[in-house]
Formats: C-alpha cells, structure tokens, sequence
C-alpha cells in the first residue's frame, strides 16, 4: 500500500540535499520557510555551513602534532569560514526563500515582529516615514 500524500518534511537525504543548496519540493514550502525565518535560523544556517569545514580540516587533527600546531593550522581556515558564514547569512537566506519560491523578506519578519512597537511608537511621535520604503524595511 502506498501513500500518495504529499510529504511536509524532508527525509535524510533531502534534506541533506537541501542544506547545500538543492530544492525542495513545493509541498514543503511551510517546512523551508520556518527552517530559513523561524526562530534559530542563523544559527541553522551557520552550522551547515561549518560541517563542510570541519570535514576538511579533521583530517589535520590525525596528523601527530601539539595541540598548538593543531590549532595553527586548522583555526586560521576555520574562523574566516565561520564569519564569513555569519556576513553572508540574510544573503543565503533570501536566496534559499526566493529560490523556493517564497518572500525573501521572510528573513526580517521576526525582527518585524520584535520592534514593531518601537516603529509603532516612532510613527505616533513622528508621522509615517518618507521615502523609498526599501529605507526604513528593517
């Protein structure tokens, strides 16, 4: 007996795929938006991001040395990796939604969220912003 539902969440292989820039189908498009907008998606993020490096660098670690050398050789790769991964996170985000067909804008919407009443609070003191709204979208 098969079971011809569509699937809301990626299975292993999936979802490996997809944490390295493959889509997912469009029934898992609530899936793919809480994963790139909810809650602990820069951190979600940054990890995939990590394992590739650590995977590359682990094989210093079998080298015999001190743990000083270990940590010369592979530290000055790792860390770069780790903030550029951390620069360019809202990047990938956008491009991860926008490649599933989703609003890249998703990537604010819990920063919305929290600040909305200091907005809410400028807009009673001061007015309605001005201008392109691509300035005041944060």
């Amino acid at each position: 007996m098969t079971d011809d539902t569509p699937r809301t969440k990626p299975n292993l292989w999936q979802y490996i795929g997809y944490s390295y820039g493959k889509r997912l189908p469009d029934s898992m498009r609530d899936w793919v938006s809480n994963d790139l907008a909810g809650k602990g998606a820069t951190i979600r993020t940054m990890v995939r991001a990590a394992i590739p490096a650590l995977l590359v660098l682990s094989p210093f670690w079998f080298i015999p040395m001190s743990l000083y050398l270990h940590l010369s050789t592979t530290l000055p790769i790792f860390i770069p990796f780790v903030l550029f991964s951390h620069a360019l996170n809202k990047v990938w985000r956008r491009h991860r939604l926008r490649q599933h067909g989703l609003d890249p804008n998703l990537v604010d919407e819990l920063s919305r969220q929290k600040n909305a009443h200091i907005h809410r609070a400028y807009i009673d003191k001061y007015g309605p912003r001005s201008g392109p709204s691509s300035s005041h979208d944060v």
